[in-house]
């Protein structure tokens, strides 16, 4: 759901945008922390802020890494 938003602040679009591993951290909502695998060796880290329920938001790219590797370690940032 967040694609778009991280296309649109690389200014390039991805042919692949996969999901390989995940964190999360309550707060007034809830942070996720996402690797993603956006193709050959490249990897990127997401940190997606989902509202509470009764907010009635969408999911919000809070920040991202990029030029990570599969074996670097997803933590809060």
């Amino acid at each position: 759901k967040v694609k778009a938003q991280i296309e649109e602040k690389e200014g390039k679009t991805f042919d692949v945008f996969t999901a390989v591993e995940f964190k999360t951290q309550l707060v007034a909502g809830t942070n996720y922390f996402i690797k993603v695998h956006v193709g050959n060796e490249e990897f990127m880290h997401l940190r997606v802020f989902k509202s509470l329920p009764h907010e009635n938001e969408q999911l919000r790219l809070h920040s991202y890494q990029g030029s990570k590797t599969k074996h670097d370690e997803l933590a809060y940032f």
